[in-house]
């Protein structure tokens, strides 16, 4: 993706992101994902599944917003995939 780094992701590339990365990290299709799933009844994501997407979205996005990082005390307040794409955006509006 030849973005610029910088507020240049749109809430649509977030939500891509983090679908990706949960399809992969869960070994699921992404097209299985919706922005009201929940990580821990509709996707069966344990905490480990969520240390690794906080880590792989901290990985691709730390290329676009220097030093993006998602605190570990905010890792319990994401309990959906509406919840991570809002936060992660907000992070990017913020930077």
């Amino acid at each position: 993706m030849a973005e610029a780094t910088g507020g240049t992701l749109t809430r649509g590339d977030v939500l891509d992101i983090v679908r990706n990365q949960l399809a992969e990290i869960l070994e699921i299709d992404a097209a299985g994902i919706t922005e009201s799933s929940s990580f821990a009844d509709d996707l069966d994501a344990d905490s480990l599944a969520l240390i690794e997407l906080v880590e792989a979205l901290e990985e691709e996005l730390s290329d676009r917003v220097a030093g993006f990082r998602i605190d570990d005390e905010d890792l319990e307040d994401l309990r959906t995939v509406r919840d991570a794409v809002d936060y992660v955006a907000a992070k990017l509006d913020a930077a």
